[in-house]
């Protein structure tokens, strides 16, 4: 079967067939489908970081130190899922399949940025750098969501692979 570039998907499809060749050709879906799941690993060890210092008063600096390396791998996919995005569907955000994943990916960067900015200029006390946090977590969380309906959905599309990449884009 050729591959042709003005083919659109049909009606619930997120790729034309050549969209899903250059996603399964490029070495980002590899690395989105590494760093998605990291990404939820560090979310869920840091939320219970933070959960736990608002409990108890304990362990400030493990909370903060797992929300700087949260944000850290926040950069790292949306970064890399913009580098995919590009080699896929040859624009870095917002294309037709993902525009609202990265939508609210923009969402949740701006939210980890705006706790980085406070603890580096010290504006927020700790119970509130917490909530911010805590605000960021759960905008990844509905983020996350997004993606894994799109990896569902690009499972369900016939012909060709799913992939790992359904849910790369932006922010996983």
């Amino acid at each position: 079967m050729a591959i042709h570039e003005g083919v659109r998907p049909v009606q619930g499809d997120l790729y034309t067939p050549l969209e899903r060749h250059r996603r399964d050709a490029s070495p980002w879906t590899l690395v989105q489908g590494i760093l998605a799941p990291v990404q939820f690993a560090v979310f869920l060890v840091s939320l219970a970081l933070i959960l736990r210092f608002l409990v108890t008063g304990d362990g400030l600096f493990a909370a903060n130190l797992s929300i700087v390396i949260k944000t850290l791998v926040l950069y790292a996919i949306m970064i890399t899922g913009s580098i995919w995005e590009k080699d896929v569907f040859g624009r870095y955000l917002f294309a037709r399949a993902f525009f609202w994943e990265d939508v609210v990916s923009i969402g949740v960067l701006v939210l980890h940025t705006a706790y980085l900015i406070a603890v580096l200029i010290n504006a927020l006390q700790p119970v509130a750098l917490m909530m911010l946090a805590l605000a960021a977590y759960a905008a990844y969380v509905v983020n996350a969501a997004q993606f894994l309906w799109k990896f569902r959905l690009a499972r369900r599309q016939p012909s060709g692979r799913a992939g790992m990449a359904a849910g790369a884009g932006a922010v996983q």
